[in-house]
């Protein structure tokens, strides 16, 4: 905070250098009390020299007061916004360039819609056909559509005679198959229990050659039937897999068979349905569901046609084209939420902006000296010799905490300036309070507190330091109003001699 100040003739003269005691010795008088033992000071024996008075001291007086509190912002379009598109594609066109002016609805990009135009032409051939069925059906059906139906049920049955006579041929197929399969099998295991006795023989004889009970001859002549019986057995076992592939086949078929009778059967099923319903005429709850068909495909028209309206990318609102991030080709995704910063990925095609306006923190402390409408000057490094003027506009209701520091973020409208300043830049603000008029005011530095009272310390009769209560108002940068307890012309201390301390006094 900044405070102008215009002195009197009457009051404080010339301003003093405050020493170090300032922040160490009597700004106790902002929170820290002296404590309940008091504190009094360190007595000297003789009273204060009055040159070293005049230099301890200043008088108290009146000064007009006005608020002028100090901040730094930035400045930032009123309204700004990244825009993407609403589903993912690639885009065509970029109607716009960084810099140039649009209103609310101007086109700015087009994405990608040939599948779309292809939907949409389906759709519309659906909507069609549905309307041309219900106008049928408010007319009604005549003989030809009665004939036609008749025929569509012939039709069908002849188709069911024939699917039937292909699930009786494929059925045969499958008997004859596993008859097949179970004479295999009979030869397989009449194969393995012949090469189980053949083993056995030879398995028992060849012990009898060893003895020479029999001759070789006779071995050689039961080691080849051993070997004729499992080549049998591997010709019985091939024709079995060979019986059951040709079994799994027929099956095949015969399911294929059956399905095909079952699908006519169902086209036959409908066919009668529909010239049942043909002869009966049209029943209410038809014209019911051709009207909801009709309904529905015009609703699919108008979602497509809201689909293709949306790969249009428009400007929400008027403004001018801060930044543009996509050129055509390029694929561009939807964000997930609204974005408003100053960069963008492949999520955005361009930035809006909108108007101009100042945001800065104002520290709490000074918070309560602002409010809407409030007079602001503003000045900016890039034009040093001007100062532009703005209202305050918004003073956010919640505060805000950086590095442990509490602000308030506040928004000025700019009145003047607005062909000059620049999107980004950094400004100086000062915000104009109200004046106090001419107040009774004493150093800030002067306060003290004693025992939870407020007060200064005041030459005595030997102009040595005594507390004196006040009454005090408004505190305002480094002075603070004085409301009672002094009067103008008396003398405050602001500093103490070089020897003098605090120190701890039973009172």
């Amino acid at each position: 905070m900044h405070i102008t100040r215009h002195r009197s003739k009457t009051g404080m003269g010339s301003e003093r250098k405050v020493s170090p005691w300032l922040i160490g010795a009597l700004c106790l008088g902002l929170g820290l009390g002296l404590g309940a033992a008091g504190i009094g000071l360190a007595r000297r024996q003789t009273g204060l020299p009055a040159e070293e008075l005049e230099r301890l001291t200043v008088e108290v007086g009146r000064s007009p007061l006005s608020i002028k509190i100090r901040a730094n912002g930035s400045v930032v379009p009123v309204r700004s916004v990244n825009l993407s598109p609403k589903n993912a594609g690639r885009l065509v066109k970029v109607l716009v360039n960084q810099g140039d002016i649009v209103a609310a609805g101007d086109p700015i990009a087009e994405m990608e819609s040939r599948d779309l135009n292809a939907q949409y032409l389906q759709a519309k051939a659906r909507q069609a056909q549905a309307e041309a069925r219900l106008q049928e059906l408010r007319a009604g059906e005549t003989d030809l559509v009665i004939d036609q139906g008749k025929e569509e049920v012939r039709q069908a049955q002849a188709q069911l005679g024939v699917e039937t006579a292909v699930v009786r041929e494929a059925q045969a197929s499958v008997t004859e198959a596993q008859a097949g399969v179970q004479e295999a099998q009979a030869s397989v295991a009449e194969a393995m229990a012949q090469l189980d006795l053949a083993r056995v023989q030879l398995a028992r004889n060849q012990q009898l050659k060893a003895e020479g009970a029999i001759s070789t001859d006779r071995l050689d002549e039961l080691t080849t039937a051993a070997n004729r019986a499992a080549a049998n057995l591997q010709r019985t076992q091939a024709s079995l897999a060979r019986a059951q592939t040709t079994k799994a086949r027929a099956e095949t078929a015969r399911d294929r068979a059956q399905a095909g009778q079952a699908q006519a059967q169902s086209r036959l099923d409908s066919a009668q349905l529909r010239l049942q319903d043909t002869q009966n005429g049209t029943r209410p709850e038809q014209l019911e569901q051709a009207e909801a068909q009709v309904i529905e495909t015009l609703g699919q028209v108008q979602a497509i046609e809201i689909q293709k309206d949306d790969s249009i990318l428009r400007a929400p609102f008027p403004g001018i084209i801060t930044q543009r991030y996509a050129d055509p080709g390029a694929f561009v995704t939807p964000t997930t939420s609204a974005s408003s910063t100053a960069s963008a990925t492949s999520t955005s095609v361009v930035a809006l902006a909108q108007g101009l306006e100042i945001r800065a923190n104002v520290p709490e402390v000074d918070i309560t000296n602002i409010r809407p409408g409030q007079i602001v000057e503003v000045t900016a490094d890039a034009f040093p010799e001007a100062t532009f003027l703005g209202q305050v506009r918004l003073v956010s209701p919640e505060a805000v905490q950086e590095q442990n520091v509490t602000s308030f973020q506040v928004r000025v409208a700019l009145t003047t300036g607005q062909e000059q300043l620049r999107s980004g830049m950094n400004v100086d603000l000062v915000f104009i309070g109200e004046s106090l008029g001419s107040v009774l005011v004493v150093p800030t530095v002067a306060i003290v507190t004693r025992e939870g009272q407020r007060g200064v310390l005041v030459p005595d009769r030997k102009n040595e330091p005594e507390f004196q209560p006040v009454e005090t108002g408004t505190t305002i940068g480094d002075e603070t109003q004085i409301l009672s307890g002094v009067e103008v012309g008396e003398r405050v201390f602001i500093d103490l001699p070089s020897d003098r301390r605090f120190q701890e006094a039973a009172e």
